[in-house]
């Protein structure tokens, strides 16, 4: 299937509980920088969601995946875009009963930028290994290993795996506030990172946890960045927090 921002067609997967009884909620959850709706890591993810009663949306964003648009052009500003539009679907769904929102490593750091945006909507926030690091890197002048002036930002850089990315990526990534997010969205959170993350730091999510209002903070210890070693942890995590949280509700 496929949802529409504007005229960019964004490849999707809709999965359903395995039992299903009337509405449910439904979880929103965004890959990465290079990544897809399909990886391991988010596979298990929704498998676990879906297992607890939990409809489950993935979606690649622009310039990744199945979607239109280049690698190369793509940013936080039009993943941002991209968000909404996918919320503004997800609202016309009449079994949802309620929206949570996870994202992986960029797209960890944009469910934390458009939580708040949608923070009437978004019950449960779930940012894995959130790549804090983009904005931080690109006002000091290192994108993910790649070194450039800040002040004077090139027209093309080189991504980590040898593609090039567009100036502009740095331009919007240095306007990204993520304390005044993390600030603007009072909902419940759970944040997941393993702490051997050779790719984004595991401070920036230790520092992010203690700033928000409601968060519980889970390591998953000795596990990289997209959980290669413990992602049954990761699992367990994420299915015993939803279990108790929709016992709650």
């Amino acid at each position: 299937m496929y949802i529409y921002d504007g005229n960019i067609k964004l490849d999707a997967v809709l999965d359903m509980p395995v039992k299903k009884e009337g509405k449910c909620p439904l979880c929103i959850i965004i890959h990465g920088f290079t990544g897809y709706k399909e990886e391991p890591h988010l596979e298990a993810v929704r498998k676990t969601m879906n297992e607890v009663g939990v409809a489950t949306l993935r979606v690649d964003m622009y310039g990744h995946g199945k979607s239109e648009g280049e690698f190369e052009h793509h940013t936080l500003h039009k993943w941002i875009s991209n968000a909404l539009a996918i919320f503004d679907y997800a609202k016309t769904l009449d079994f949802v009963s309620e929206i949570y929102l996870c994202g992986h490593s960029q797209g960890g750091l944009l469910s934390m930028i458009v939580a708040p945006m949608e923070r009437d909507v978004v019950k449960l926030l779930i940012p894995m290994s959130p790549a804090i690091v983009i904005p931080k890197g690109a006002r000091s002048g290192n994108l993910l290993g790649t070194p450039f002036d800040p002040n004077h930002v090139p027209e093309i850089l080189h991504s980590w795996d040898g593609r090039d990315l567009d100036g502009n990526y740095v331009r919007v990534a240095q306007t990204v506030d993520t304390d005044a997010a993390i600030k603007n969205f009072r909902g419940p959170v759970l944040l997941i990172h393993g702490d051997d993350d050779g790719a984004v730091p595991y401070s920036d999510s230790v520092d992010a946890a203690k700033k928000y209002e409601n968060c519980t903070f889970v390591t998953i210890e000795g596990d990289d960045h997209c959980y290669g070693k413990h992602l049954d942890k990761v699992t367990e995590a994420i299915r015993d927090y939803l279990v108790k949280f929709m016992e709650n509700r």
